[in-house]
Protein backbone atom coordinates (compact mmCIF):
# COMPACT_ATOMS: atom_id res chain seq x y z
CA UNK A 1 0.00 0.00 0.00
CA UNK A 2 2.53 2.54 0.79
CA UNK A 3 4.37 1.17 -2.16
CA UNK A 4 1.36 1.99 -4.22
CA UNK A 5 1.40 5.43 -2.92
CA UNK A 6 4.87 6.91 -3.21
CA UNK A 7 4.69 4.97 -7.20
CA UNK A 8 1.50 6.91 -7.55
CA UNK A 9 3.31 10.20 -5.89
CA UNK A 10 6.20 10.19 -8.08
CA UNK A 11 3.55 9.61 -11.11
CA UNK A 12 1.90 12.87 -9.54
CA UNK A 13 5.08 14.63 -9.33
CA UNK A 14 6.55 13.45 -12.99
CA UNK A 15 3.02 14.74 -14.70
CA UNK A 16 3.22 17.89 -12.60
CA UNK A 17 6.82 18.51 -13.02
CA UNK A 18 6.24 17.90 -16.77
CA UNK A 19 2.95 20.13 -17.09
CA UNK A 20 5.21 23.10 -15.33
CA UNK A 21 7.72 22.46 -17.84
CA UNK A 22 5.36 22.39 -20.82
CA UNK A 23 3.47 25.44 -19.68
CA UNK A 24 6.61 27.16 -19.31
CA UNK A 25 7.77 26.44 -22.94
CA UNK A 26 4.45 28.07 -23.86
CA UNK A 27 4.47 31.13 -21.71
CA UNK A 28 8.34 31.56 -24.04
CA UNK A 29 6.27 30.76 -26.89
CA UNK A 30 3.33 33.48 -26.01
CA UNK A 31 6.40 35.88 -25.39
CA UNK A 32 7.84 35.21 -28.56
CA UNK A 33 4.57 35.71 -30.34
CA UNK A 34 3.80 38.87 -28.04
CA UNK A 35 7.69 40.48 -29.26
CA UNK A 36 6.89 39.45 -32.62
CA UNK A 37 3.35 41.64 -32.75
CA UNK A 38 5.04 44.26 -30.77
CA UNK A 39 7.68 44.46 -33.78
CA UNK A 40 8.05 45.79 -37.71
CA UNK A 41 8.72 43.23 -40.46
CA UNK A 42 11.51 43.91 -42.81
CA UNK A 43 8.81 44.46 -45.79
CA UNK A 44 6.81 46.63 -43.55
CA UNK A 45 9.80 49.07 -42.90
CA UNK A 46 10.86 49.14 -46.37
CA UNK A 47 7.16 50.25 -47.52
CA UNK A 48 6.85 53.14 -45.47
CA UNK A 49 10.49 53.70 -45.62
CA UNK A 50 9.76 53.95 -49.53
CA UNK A 51 6.55 56.12 -49.18
CA UNK A 52 8.58 58.84 -47.48
CA UNK A 53 11.11 58.69 -50.09
CA UNK A 54 9.10 58.58 -52.75
CA UNK A 55 9.72 54.83 -53.96
CA UNK A 56 11.79 51.96 -53.13
CA UNK A 57 15.42 51.43 -54.43
CA UNK A 58 18.20 48.87 -53.93
CA UNK A 59 19.94 51.38 -51.65
CA UNK A 60 17.37 51.90 -49.34
CA UNK A 61 16.44 48.21 -49.42
CA UNK A 62 20.44 47.28 -48.91
CA UNK A 63 20.46 49.61 -45.95
CA UNK A 64 17.14 48.81 -44.08
CA UNK A 65 18.64 44.62 -44.50
CA UNK A 66 22.05 45.93 -43.01
CA UNK A 67 19.83 47.63 -40.22
CA UNK A 68 17.90 44.52 -39.56
CA UNK A 69 20.85 42.37 -39.54
CA UNK A 70 23.18 44.00 -37.15
CA UNK A 71 19.48 44.97 -34.74
CA UNK A 72 16.61 42.71 -35.45
CA UNK A 73 12.83 44.22 -35.87
CA UNK A 74 12.07 47.60 -34.46
CA UNK A 75 9.45 48.54 -32.15
CA UNK A 76 8.74 52.08 -33.38
CA UNK A 77 10.09 53.96 -36.26
CA UNK A 78 9.91 57.47 -36.50
CA UNK A 79 9.32 59.30 -40.84
CA UNK A 80 10.22 63.11 -40.91
CA UNK A 81 11.96 65.99 -41.98
CA UNK A 82 15.32 67.80 -40.85
CA UNK A 83 17.30 70.63 -41.81
CA UNK A 84 20.72 71.20 -41.06
CA UNK A 85 24.28 73.05 -41.27
CA UNK A 86 27.78 73.16 -40.38
CA UNK A 87 31.15 75.03 -40.62
CA UNK A 88 32.91 73.02 -37.61
CA UNK A 89 30.17 73.88 -35.29
CA UNK A 90 26.76 72.28 -36.55
CA UNK A 91 22.78 72.28 -35.94
CA UNK A 92 20.50 69.77 -36.49
CA UNK A 93 16.39 70.43 -36.36
CA UNK A 94 13.90 68.01 -37.81
CA UNK A 95 10.29 66.72 -36.77
CA UNK A 96 7.84 63.93 -37.61
CA UNK A 97 5.17 60.86 -36.74
CA UNK A 98 6.61 58.72 -34.32
CA UNK A 99 4.46 55.18 -34.85
CA UNK A 100 4.85 52.05 -32.49
CA UNK A 101 3.02 48.83 -34.06
CA UNK A 102 0.04 49.11 -31.71
CA UNK A 103 0.18 52.61 -29.62
CA UNK A 104 -0.10 54.60 -32.78
CA UNK A 105 0.96 57.56 -33.97
CA UNK A 106 2.40 60.69 -32.49
CA UNK A 107 4.78 63.81 -33.23
CA UNK A 108 8.29 64.39 -32.06
CA UNK A 109 11.05 66.67 -32.62
CA UNK A 110 14.46 67.14 -32.50
CA UNK A 111 17.23 69.26 -32.46
CA UNK A 112 21.26 69.24 -31.29
CA UNK A 113 24.27 70.40 -31.72
CA UNK A 114 27.60 69.06 -33.65
CA UNK A 115 31.13 69.65 -33.02
CA UNK A 116 33.85 68.39 -35.26
CA UNK A 117 35.71 68.44 -39.09
CA UNK A 118 32.30 68.89 -40.28
CA UNK A 119 31.14 71.38 -43.83
CA UNK A 120 28.24 72.15 -45.57
CA UNK A 121 24.24 71.92 -45.64
CA UNK A 122 21.56 69.25 -46.01
CA UNK A 123 17.84 69.13 -46.13
CA UNK A 124 16.31 65.67 -45.46
CA UNK A 125 13.70 63.86 -45.13
CA UNK A 126 14.56 61.01 -42.53
CA UNK A 127 13.38 57.27 -41.31
CA UNK A 128 14.32 56.04 -38.37
CA UNK A 129 14.51 52.94 -37.04
CA UNK A 130 13.71 52.50 -33.12
CA UNK A 131 14.82 49.78 -31.01
CA UNK A 132 14.44 49.12 -27.28
CA UNK A 133 11.49 52.28 -26.58
CA UNK A 134 8.90 51.39 -24.61
CA UNK A 135 6.70 54.07 -25.26
CA UNK A 136 7.01 57.77 -26.69
CA UNK A 137 8.17 59.33 -23.00
CA UNK A 138 11.46 56.98 -23.13
CA UNK A 139 12.11 58.75 -26.56
CA UNK A 140 11.97 62.40 -25.07
CA UNK A 141 16.01 62.18 -24.00
CA UNK A 142 19.37 63.02 -25.62
CA UNK A 143 21.04 60.46 -27.75
CA UNK A 144 24.42 60.54 -28.83
CA UNK A 145 26.17 59.37 -32.26
CA UNK A 146 29.04 59.37 -33.95
CA UNK A 147 27.86 60.84 -37.66
CA UNK A 148 30.58 60.11 -40.24
CA UNK A 149 28.46 60.09 -43.48
CA UNK A 150 29.34 61.84 -46.58
CA UNK A 151 26.03 63.23 -47.62
CA UNK A 152 25.77 63.61 -51.78
CA UNK A 153 22.76 64.41 -53.80
CA UNK A 154 19.90 61.98 -54.06
CA UNK A 155 22.11 59.65 -51.48
CA UNK A 156 21.25 58.13 -48.38
CA UNK A 157 23.53 57.55 -45.32
CA UNK A 158 22.80 55.85 -41.84
CA UNK A 159 24.10 55.95 -38.61
CA UNK A 160 23.30 54.85 -35.01
CA UNK A 161 22.61 57.06 -31.57
CA UNK A 162 22.20 55.04 -28.46
CA UNK A 163 20.85 56.30 -24.61
CA UNK A 164 20.43 53.37 -22.19
CA UNK A 165 19.05 50.52 -23.87
CA UNK A 166 17.38 51.81 -27.06
CA UNK A 167 19.36 52.22 -30.02
CA UNK A 168 18.17 54.30 -33.42
CA UNK A 169 19.06 53.87 -36.71
CA UNK A 170 18.17 57.24 -38.84
CA UNK A 171 18.43 56.93 -42.58
CA UNK A 172 18.79 60.30 -44.25
CA UNK A 173 18.02 61.13 -48.10
CA UNK A 174 18.16 64.71 -49.48
CA UNK A 175 19.82 67.63 -51.00
CA UNK A 176 23.35 69.39 -50.33
CA UNK A 177 26.54 68.13 -49.22
CA UNK A 178 27.62 67.60 -46.41
CA UNK A 179 30.89 65.36 -45.51
CA UNK A 180 32.98 64.91 -42.57
CA UNK A 181 32.75 63.41 -39.01
CA UNK A 182 31.15 64.99 -36.48
CA UNK A 183 30.29 64.06 -32.54
CA UNK A 184 26.94 65.66 -31.28
CA UNK A 185 23.62 63.93 -29.89
CA UNK A 186 19.86 64.77 -31.13
CA UNK A 187 17.88 65.24 -28.49
CA UNK A 188 13.83 64.34 -28.92
CA UNK A 189 10.63 65.76 -27.06
CA UNK A 190 7.01 66.25 -27.28
CA UNK A 191 7.63 69.67 -28.83
CA UNK A 192 10.06 71.81 -31.04
CA UNK A 193 12.48 74.17 -29.35
CA UNK A 194 15.09 76.34 -31.70
CA UNK A 195 17.47 76.09 -28.50
CA UNK A 196 19.53 72.88 -29.46
CA UNK A 197 21.04 72.15 -26.01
Amino acid sequence: MTIEKSGSTTRRSVLLGGSAAALGGMGDALAQVTRAADTFERQEIIREASGLFGGASQALADIIEKVFREQGRPNAYIAGREASGAVGIGLRYGDGDLVFKRAGRSKIYWQGPSIGFDFGGNASKVFTLVYNARNRQSMYQRFPGVDGSVYVVAGFGMNYQRSGDITLAPIRTGVGLRAGVNVGYLHYSASGSWLPF
